[in-house]
């Protein structure tokens, strides 16, 4: 066994941060949607699943606490757009941009991750720092936290920054794609715990001390 470095303390300290202000982005968001739940899964007058049901506020204690969820939402916006403008500034000034977004073999190399994943095929692709999969879904995300930023500042501020609101198609348009972007990060979260999961814990504990425990033959077949 050797040990490999793999995350550098910017990104394990911007992962670990981003987790409990995004719970709280997400938390202090259901206080506000409780105001005006326009949303749901449907066609027509048919719905299949509106967001959320009463029972899903009182039993949460999510309804009639407006105040507080404004409050929460526009400090910890301030946090979350700080951190993830820092994190993006330091990809790009290290390098790991180079690691992190996807490249021409990405997409084939997702493929081959679903597949194996699926069962479907017993290889994995070459795996370098993040496979094909993973640099689609984490440049995803940070796509997703841009628009989070854009759209929640259309919301919040739609006189002052009118241009904004009109350019993302109107307030009922922003706030639309702002709930569902917050839909995505709740999708990616339950993936990426599955994953995390899946994957044991020399995943977990280079997230957390920065380096894997790798056999050799495995560096080998990566190089």
């Amino acid at each position: 066994m050797q040990i490999e470095y793999k995350h550098s303390l910017a990104s394990r300290w911007a992962h670990w941060l981003n987790f409990p202000i995004l719970a709280v982005m997400i938390w202090s968001g259901l206080l506000l949607y409780w105001a005006n739940d326009a949303y749901r899964i449907g066609a027509g007058s048919f719905t299949a699943f509106h967001f959320f049901p009463d029972r899903v506020y009182s039993t949460l204690h999510l309804d009639h606490s407006l105040a507080r969820g404004m409050f929460v939402h526009f400090l910890f916006m301030w946090i979350f757009g700080v951190n993830g403008i820092a994190y993006i500034a330091y990809t790009l000034i290290s390098g790991e941009w180079r690691e992190l977004f996807p490249d021409r073999h990405s997409f084939r190399e997702a493929f081959q991750v679903t597949l194996h994943d699926l069962g479907l095929r017993q290889e994995l692709p070459p795996q370098g720092k993040y496979n094909g999969a993973q640099r689609i879904a984490y440049t995803a995300i940070l796509l997703m936290g841009c628009g989070s930023v854009l759209t929640g500042l259309a919301v919040y501020k739609p006189v002052q920054l009118a241009w904004l609101t009109t350019l993302l198609g109107g307030y009922p348009m922003a706030r639309f794609l702002h709930f569902w972007l917050t839909m995505g990060y709740v999708a990616f979260f339950l993936l990426h715990i599955a994953q995390v999961v899946r994957a044991g814990w020399n995943n977990f504990r280079s997230m957390v001390a920065g380096f894997d425990l790798v056999k050799e033959s495995e560096l080998a077949r990566n190089d």
